[in-house]
């Protein structure tokens, strides 16, 4: 595996190893992506390979702006509402697939719908630029495990597994992009809580989400469906109070428990979006202490709240 910073020379050379088929890890405004040609089977199959991502779970695929996405999907016009407030940026939209769209069937996992983001970091924008190609990328980590927030994490993930890594500093959301279902006109349907909260897209809808179908885990529409997804390799106990012997703490607040073993605060103030960028670096780092178990601090379940929580309670799920 190659680090490299994003210079010019660099995402030249990504975009003409994605162009032959191979996968090139990137900085998203959210995580790392895993990238391949959304266009190229063997491309996208290397990238469940790579990440051991069972075949069912479909992925996002990132394109540089609206008329990219319109040509591979149908956007409607709730679909077209939240693009004008929310493209470029951390929402992923699932939408009818256009017969047309030239994607691999192993992206949408033979669904008729397709999981479409416009990332706003300026390394992806520039690579999917260079590429002239629709991207497909889940996070670049193995399947289930914490998700990269940083190069050294993807590096730590792969080793030599991926050719080369565009180094784009920490990300700036530390969770991933909120996932709505806008395949439907009848309204939208929230999948995945994310780095845009409910309440931002309720405003620009003007009202709440349509009724949500319940999730099928054997059979997800969109990535990050999964029950069991985001771990550690410690086991994770929510919303604790104490710190049991033997327990490192995830602590969120200005009051946490004492404790003598290994301790990390998202957020001492208490700021759910400072500790939603810390989130998934700082249970990477507790895990590194060897602890078998995580004690993990109550966090509000409202704005970011929401998305730390969901990635929290998949993170505990039985595995």
């Amino acid at each position: 595996m190659t680090v490299r910073a994003p210079d010019p020379t660099a995402i030249e050379d990504a975009a003409r190893l994605l162009n032959e088929g191979e996968l090139v890890a990137f900085p998203t405004e959210t995580v790392y992506g895993l990238g391949a040609d959304a266009t190229n089977g063997r491309a996208v199959a290397a990238v469940f390979a790579t990440k051991g991502r069972p075949q069912f779970n479909p992925l996002i695929v990132h394109v540089p702006d609206l008329a990219a996405a319109e040509r591979i999907a149908v956007v409607g016009p709730h679909a077209r509402l939240l693009a004008e407030v929310f493209w470029p940026g951390p929402l992923t939209m699932v939408l009818k697939r256009r017969a047309e769209s030239g994607l691999s069937d192993l992206v949408t996992a033979g669904l008729d719908t397709v999981a479409v983001r416009v990332p706003s970091h300026p390394v992806a924008q520039a690579l999917l630029a260079a590429t002239g190609k629709p991207l497909a990328a889940p996070s670049a980590n193995r399947s289930g495990r914490v998700s990269p927030t940083s190069a050294q994490h993807v590096a730590d993930d792969f080793g030599s597994d991926v050719r080369l890594v565009l180094d784009g500093g920490n990300t700036g959301y530390g969770v991933e992009s909120t996932v709505v279902d806008a395949s439907r006109f009848d309204g939208i349907r929230l999948l995945r809580p994310g780095a845009v909260t409910r309440g931002a897209l309720q405003a620009v809808l003007m009202g709440p989400f349509a009724e949500d179908d319940a999730p099928d885990a054997a059979r997800p529409t969109s990535p990050g469906q999964l029950a069991s997804h985001y771990a550690p390799n410690a086991l994770l106990r929510l919303d604790a109070t104490d710190v049991r012997p033997g327990e490192a703490l995830l602590a969120f607040g200005p009051n946490p428990p004492a404790t003598d073993g290994a301790a990390i605060n998202l957020s001492a103030k208490g700021d759910l979006a400072e500790a939603a960028a810390a989130l998934f670096a700082s249970l990477r780092e507790l895990d590194r202490s060897g602890v078998a178990a995580i004690a993990v601090m109550p966090i509000p379940d409202h704005g970011l709240g929401e998305a730390i929580n969901d990635r929290l309670r998949r993170a505990a799920a039985p595995r």
